[in-house]
């Protein structure tokens, strides 16, 4: 089994690199979003709001990480069906399994990679180091991950049902959590009704959980354990929507249209 995920791993490596695009895309968008959002924390320095500076910017570069997992899964997916070897990968002794924790290794890398690259450019411009946040670091990190991945997999099964028609939800659905995970403030602004939603989701804790150790300096445990308890709640309801959706496009023939489309 390892050695098929590893075939797969070294199979996106050498497609990495042999492809400028690809490698671009894993910093271009990242780096440019943390130079945006932090010459506009440099302003808000200026104007004495030093809290919110390490607030945002630690928020930027957070969110990269989970918008990054849930790509991982999607986009590797969908790639497969816009060079025409779906069909390959299921007739091959390769299970969806084995395929998916191969793409989810390669995830860890390169939101590794970028989460690093960002991390010194923080650093560089704007002195902020992401180090501050402290040892709870790994597990903030980790928590978005899995519920990138948990997103990417329910994600992915709407694009195998649906085709061409749903590849919009492979950026679109990031950035309809975004507002309601309070990325960059606190879930007190929601009106209270979207806060019982905001509880919802594991990447809230993961936010609120960021501020007050950049706030305060202590890491609460709690706020990591329920995030961590949520993740596995939507990585068990994506895993088996995913299963069902491709036994059902299988049933109805709908994989061989994918590929012709």
């Amino acid at each position: 089994m390892w050695l098929r995920i590893s075939a797969i791993v070294m199979r996106y490596f050498f497609l990495h690199r042999r492809s400028v695009a690809r490698v671009m895309e894993i910093f271009f968008w990242p780096v440019m979003n943390l130079l945006v959002w932090g010459f506009v924390t440099y302003y808000l320095k200026e104007l004495a709001l030093p809290k919110t500076v390490l607030f945002l910017l630690g928020s930027v570069i957070l969110w990269d990480v989970l918008y990054r997992s849930q790509q991982g899964i999607t986009l590797a997916i969908t790639e497969e069906f816009w060079v025409k070897n779906i069909i390959n990968i299921f007739i091959s002794p390769i299970s969806m399994g084995e395929l998916l924790t191969a793409i989810c290794i390669v995830g860890i890398i390169k939101s590794l990679v970028t989460t690093v690259v960002l991390g010194f450019l923080a650093l560089f411009f704007y002195k902020f180091s992401l180090l501050e946040i402290g040892p709870g670091l790994v597990l903030f990190l980790g928590n978005l991950l899995l519920f990138g991945w948990g997103v990417g997999l329910f994600t992915m099964a709407l694009i195998f049902r649906y085709g061409r028609a749903a590849e919009a939800l492979i950026w679109g659905v990031p950035f309809l959590i975004q507002p309601v995970s309070a990325v960059f403030y606190p879930v007190t602004v929601l009106p209270v009704w979207l806060q019982k939603i905001a509880y919802l989701l594991p990447s809230t804790y993961v936010f609120e959980g960021m501020r007050q150790v950049l706030a305060t300096g202590v890491t609460d445990i709690s706020i990591l354990g329920i995030s961590f308890g949520l993740n596995l709640v939507y990585l068990l309801l994506g895993a088996l929507y995913f299963n069902w959706m491709l036994r059902r496009v299988r049933e109805m023939g709908y994989l061989s249209r994918l590929h012709l489309e």
